[in-house]
């Protein structure tokens, strides 16, 4: 019986082993990881551009004094703007012109160019620089700029300029010699006379006025006796002389008159000598003679006289700049330079005249004894004749001026010659 147990027993043990060894092994159930999302390369961040600055090229006649101050400005408008940048030239002021007339038509010249506007018509009429029209208006100009400023800048209907800063001349006056409230009204030619008679009948070493137009052939310094008269110019645009006019003809009577109680010989120098030795109380002048006026120690006041012939400082746009296409740059320029809050910054350190009427409001410039004094007597001016026909008239007048100084003709027998003169000339011009 233990036998047959046994042997059952080891069959199901030799079975059981059987089945484990024919079955498949256990295994554990895989564990499935998580995919990864895919995922994007990062965004390039995007890269600018760098802007190209258009260069604008400058060129300018400032020297002396005036060249440092000036240049620091373009500077500092470099530092400003990178779209736009200013390369400037100094050029000598002898040689400016014949400078742009071999350098612009031959494409070398510069964008802009820093000159006066009596050099308008000439360069207008060879092409060099173009009109502003298409950029400006006369809106924009009255708005800006004082009146004798905007008739300078406009030539044959056209705008050709931006005005910058001014010269006039003024009575440059010794507080000594004579009062302020005893000076004549800017356009009072008779007490003017009066006063310096008298003054030489009670000073008969001393001379009330002297102008280095009266003695010496200088159309520029006569010219607010001329114009303050009522002549509207020397010339037009079309090339009409008013020498032997009405006007004309009264402001030589003036001259003759005048030439009693005044200097029979006159310079620059003899005028600056006159007033710094006393043996003048006043010199008729511009904002060029007060440094000698200072160093001469004198206790000056500046007054209106006439209406002067008043230079205009401008910046004109060649048609280098138009072949270029920098005329939109070139405009951006002028205008900045032009500016009120430009020109206030400028003349605080150089103490020009303003062109500009809010640059010469402003209570700083006012504040400037040379600037508001000669400023007023720009205000009262007639520009520059633009006109090339103004070439015709520097000689003619001075002569005539100078033979009625003299007692060598009679105003009305001066004026007639230069008069005839001076259309020659014209004719000879067209």
């Amino acid at each position: 019986m233990k036998r047959y147990l046994f042997i059952l027993l080891a069959g199901l043990v030799t079975l059981s082993l059987a089945l484990t060894a024919c079955g498949p092994a256990a295994t554990e159930a895989p564990t499935e990881e998580p995919m990864e999302e895919p995922t994007e390369p990062p965004a390039e961040e995007p890269t600018e551009e760098p802007v190209e600055a258009t260069t604008v090229t400058l060129w300018h006649g400032f020297t002396g004094d005036y060249q440092a101050p000036l240049e620091a400005l373009f500077d500092q408008f470099n530092e400003d703007n990178e779209d736009i940048q200013i390369e400037y030239t100094v050029i000598d002021p002898n040689q400016i012109r014949d400078s742009i007339s071999v350098a612009i038509p031959a494409g070398e010249g510069p964008d802009i160019v820093a000159w006066a506007n009596d050099q308008i018509g000439r360069q207008a009429l060879t092409g060099n620089i173009v009109a502003l029209d298409d950029w400006v208006d006369t809106a924009y100009l009255e708005d800006n700029f004082t009146d004798p400023a905007v008739s300078g800048v406009v030539w044959n209907d056209q705008i050709w300029a931006l005005p910058t800063t001014g010269e006039a001349i003024a009575l440059v006056y010794n507080r000594e010699l004579v009062a302020e409230e005893d000076l004549p009204a800017p356009d009072d030619f008779d007490t003017l006379l009066n006063k310096a008679c008298a003054f030489r009948e009670e000073n008969p070493e001393k001379w009330y006025v002297c102008n280095q137009g009266l003695g010496n052939a200088d159309a520029y310094h006569v010219a607010p006796i001329y114009f303050g008269h009522g002549m509207p110019g020397y010339v037009d645009d079309e090339g009409n002389v008013y020498l032997n006019t009405e006007e004309g003809l009264a402001a030589g009577r003036w001259i003759r008159d005048f030439s009693e109680c005044a200097p029979a010989e006159t310079s620059h120098e003899i005028c600056q000598a006159m007033l710094a030795e006393g043996q003048a109380a006043m010199w008729w002048t511009g904002p060029w003679a007060i440094t000698s006026v200072e160093e001469a120690g004198i206790d000056y006041g500046i007054a209106p006289m006439g209406k002067p012939f008043v230079g205009i400082k401008v910046l004109m746009m060649t048609s280098n700049a138009v072949d270029r296409g920098k005329a939109e740059a070139a405009v951006e320029v002028m205008k900045w330079w032009s500016s009120a809050e430009t020109l206030t910054s400028r003349v605080l350190t150089t103490k020009e005249i303003p062109t500009n009427v809010a640059a010469l409001e402003d209570p700083e410039v006012q504040a400037m004894y040379t600037v508001s004094g000669f400023g007023a007597s720009l205000e009262r001016g007639i520009p520059m004749a633009n006109t090339p026909f103004m070439d015709a008239l520097w000689g003619p007048v001075g002569d005539a001026t100078t033979a009625i100084w003299t007692g060598a003709q009679t105003p009305e027998e001066a004026l007639e010659d230069a008069q005839q003169t001076a259309e020659e000339n014209i004719a000879d011009m067209q």
